[in-house]
């Protein structure tokens, strides 16, 4: 099925799929110190949600997760805020122009941090959503263990970069966009979303910008210009579990 954009055209069922998918096995990737997700059927007495148990004709399982630390999310600037903010009310479109980079972070003392000069390097037309893939590109990205290990993160001025680009959505293969110990100054969080003072929100904060954490985007995809579906659950909640679906562009003929 072919949809047309503006003068672009996209086969929507061909979708590309950086999410992560949420499972309760040892595969499910896992940050900020939490255990893995629990999928598992409701239980009265001896009556078993599963129809494998043979007592009950419908699977009817409770999931209880972390959409921070459980895989692939989107979040809005309520994730740092004092006041309450929704990714359900901040995420209204769901189409974007989006640009995906591949970027190998730099050695700095003891940290690898995607820096503003990379990004601006490969950032060359403007875009409303930007995909940032992290080298190496190891597979083991979709079960990784991330606690205590201090991964890459984006560099203060190159969030203000993006900010300054008029970018809407960052989209990133790791687990946040700041350092995993930065005594909770969560500096690119705040300059992406341009927000100065967390219990004091400024007038020209980005209501509407979000940050989706932990996707993957395997070697086959190139880096360029595609469609971006970022899709979320109706959450009433400062993020929400995500499936990011990116479509190629087309040429479009009148």
């Amino acid at each position: 099925m072919l949809a047309k954009i503006n003068n672009f055209e996209i086969d929507l069922s061909k979708p590309i799929d950086i999410s992560i998918p949420l499972t309760n096995t040892d595969e499910n990737p896992i940050a900020w110190y939490i255990k893995k997700p629990v999928i598992e059927p409701v239980v009265f007495g001896d009556w078993i949600g599963k129809v494998s148990e043979g007592k009950s004709s419908t699977n009817f399982n409770n999931i209880f997760f972390n959409p921070h630390g459980h895989g692939t999310h989107t979040e809005c600037l309520g994730h740092i805020t004092n006041d309450f903010y929704s990714i359900n009310e901040s995420l209204k479109q769901f189409f974007f122009f989006a640009k995906l980079i591949t970027i190998e972070p730099e050695k700095i003392k003891d940290d690898f941090v995607i820096t503003k000069d990379q990004i601006v390097n490969l950032l060359a037309e403007k875009t409303e959503a930007l995909i940032i893939r992290t080298l190496p590109n190891q597979l083991e990205k979709k079960s990784r263990k991330y606690s205590n290990t201090n991964p890459p993160y984006l560099a203060e001025d190159a969030a203000v970069f993006i900010r300054e680009s008029e970018i809407q959505h960052l989209l990133i293969d790791l687990p946040s966009v700041d350092k995993e110990h930065d005594e909770g100054k969560l500096l690119a969080h705040k300059a992406f979303w341009n927000v100065k003072d967390t219990h004091n929100l400024n007038s020209d904060a980005r209501l509407n910008a979000t940050i989706t954490e932990m996707i993957y985007v395997s070697d086959e995809i190139e880096d360029g210009n595609y469609i971006l579906n970022l899709q979320i659950a109706s959450f009433e909640n400062d993020a929400s579990p995500s499936k990011p679906l990116l479509y190629k562009i087309l040429d479009f003929r009148m």
